[in-house]
């Protein structure tokens, strides 16, 4: 079962140096790492810059879509307002087959904010000890949405490259 988590830490830079470290416990075999994406938001800024990770496994995983779709749903459509209309309650009715919530949307969305930055990740197989352990030295919060199997088989329908 796949689980779609995001970190949020109070430094603007912590979201990619914790990248680095998600990505060598992956190498570690401690967590399987199907895909990840962080955002930036630098005090100040009107907005945060989203950072793909494009993990190698990512384009037979979910597709090079879905950090887009899930990221501009949370941080720019709520920018944008209505002016996207069907087109964004399309792509929030995807995520919902998916198992990702308007509540997990509504948590991120408040909690990064300008000053802030957050790590999300699609993982699997998680040695839970070792990945919390090595997350505790950052003092992140920790939002979290797990996938059951039928969610996450419609996230990789959804979202499959082509």
């Amino acid at each position: 079962m796949a689980t779609l988590t995001a970190w949020k830490f109070d430094d603007p830079d912590q979201a990619e140096e914790a990248t680095s470290v998600l990505q060598d416990l992956h190498h570690l075999g401690l967590i399987n790492l199907i895909d990840a994406a962080w955002v930036t938001w630098p005090a100040g800024k009107r907005g945060p810059k989203t950072h793909p990770l494009h993990h190698p496994t990512a384009l037979g995983a979910v597709g090079g879509g879905f950090f887009g779709l899930l990221l501009g749903l949370i941080f720019f459509v709520p920018i944008l307002g209505l002016a996207l209309g069907a087109a964004t309650g399309a792509a929030a009715f995807k995520l919902t087959d998916v198992g990702i919530d308007d509540s997990f949307i509504n948590d991120v969305r408040e909690k990064v904010t300008p000053g802030t930055s957050a790590l999300f990740a699609l993982t699997d197989a998680a040695v839970e000890d070792p990945v919390v352990q090595a997350f505790s030295r950052f003092h992140a919060e920790l939002i979290t949405s797990n996938l059951s199997a039928e969610q996450e088989k419609n996230l990789r329908e959804t979202f499959l490259a082509d």
